[in-house]
């Protein structure tokens, strides 16, 4: 990134290319649309040219909800990771500092180990005149009061230690999941989903385990965005991802794969008995009846067209996706709202 290029003239030519450009698109003016062009444009960030121009040629222009997942994809997961090296280093400090209450402790034990130590040589002297002996005595109750009041001292810094660490535990955990869940629907992100699959394919390879993969897509959803809007629209994914989300099979994973394209991992399954599974997917979205819920006006329904494929020995995690987007689009052209996979991995099994 050089930022050198928005200073002078030559910055106000990028930045004002930046801005066109998001108008071009006819997204919002947004400081986030602007952020995610002005990179695009000036290739600062590895990865999201080829995405936009991938999005371009598919659709001709990038919608809002396009926009919004581009960007969490590209910048919100940075800020999170750099919210969470904040967050570890001010978990290193107060364990520091709880380490160095306990060090300090265990120097004042040993003083006053040391002291008692002392007053315990010269209480064996049997000529100790009753002067000396009251100021034994004396020291004695002092030291044990100062250890006493240092003792209650550091048992109220570990306690607000141990709370400032679960607390900070917590918040590391919550930033995790963020940096792996999408922002809109609250399953996977395409980050996730890209570990993950790397993660099955390993095993299924390994352990001699079949791993189908599915990609599916929302049917017509342009045109239902344009009628109703895009809060609507959110609605709509946000039913879909949870329905998916529910008659997925345990230890399957489904993440927002784009806009309104979503991805299922179905490890130990073959895609014969995934196509069974996202039968029941399927139907389940197509029979609801969707109300706009700031009205209650009636959205009809939605529909799903699902592509699924099973890894072979030849495959790497990009050819399964491929092969799987490819059976989408079979099932796009085959007139939507049904499950298409690839023949190919029935064909070796058998």
């Amino acid at each position: 990134m050089n930022f050198g290029d928005l200073t002078g003239d030559k910055g106000r030519e990028t930045g004002h290319q930046a801005v066109d450009g998001a108008i071009d698109q006819q997204l919002a003016a947004s400081p986030q649309n602007y952020e995610l062009w002005l990179h695009y444009q000036n290739e600062w960030t590895p990865g999201l040219k080829d995405d936009v121009d991938e999005l371009l040629q598919r659709n001709g222009l990038i919608d809002e909800r396009e926009a919004e997942f581009l960007y969490d994809k590209y910048f919100n997961s940075s800020r999170l990771s750099a919210h969470a090296v904040e967050t570890g280093a001010k978990l290193a400090s107060e364990l520091t500092a709880a380490l160095q209450a306990l060090n300090l402790a265990g120097h004042r034990t040993e003083s006053f180990s040391e002291h008692l130590d002392d007053a315990a040589t010269e209480l064996e002297n049997n000529r100790l005149d009753p002067a000396r002996l009251f100021e034994i005595v004396t020291s004695l109750s002092s030291a044990t009061q100062e250890m006493s009041a240092q003792n209650a001292e550091l048992t109220n810094r570990l306690e607000e230690s141990s709370a400032e660490i679960s607390e900070l535990r917590t918040h590391l955990q919550t930033i995790r999941a963020e940096a792996l869940t999408d922002s809109l629907t609250g399953v996977a992100n395409r980050k996730q989903f890209d570990n993950m699959l790397r993660f099955r394919g390993q095993e299924s390879r390994s352990l001699k385990y079949p791993l189908s993969l599915c990609i599916c897509d929302i049917d017509h959803f342009k045109t239902f965005n344009d009628r109703w809007g895009h809060q609507t629209g959110d609605q709509v994914i946000r039913f879909v991802a949870a329905t998916l989300e529910r008659l997925a099979l345990k230890d399957h994973l489904v993440a927002r794969y784009g806009g309104e394209e979503f991805a299922i991992i179905m490890p130990r399954v073959t895609s014969s008995e995934a196509v069974a599974v996202l039968e029941r997917m399927r139907r389940a979205i197509e029979v609801k009846k969707l109300k706009r819920k700031s009205t209650g006006d009636t959205l009809g329904n939605v529909t799903m067209s699902f592509g699924v494929a099973e890894m072979t020995d030849e495959d790497s995690c990009s050819t399964l996706i491929r092969r799987a987007d490819e059976q989408l689009y079979a099932a796009k052209r085959g007139g939507r709202n049904q499950v298409c996979f690839d023949r190919r991995s029935i064909t070796q099994a058998a």
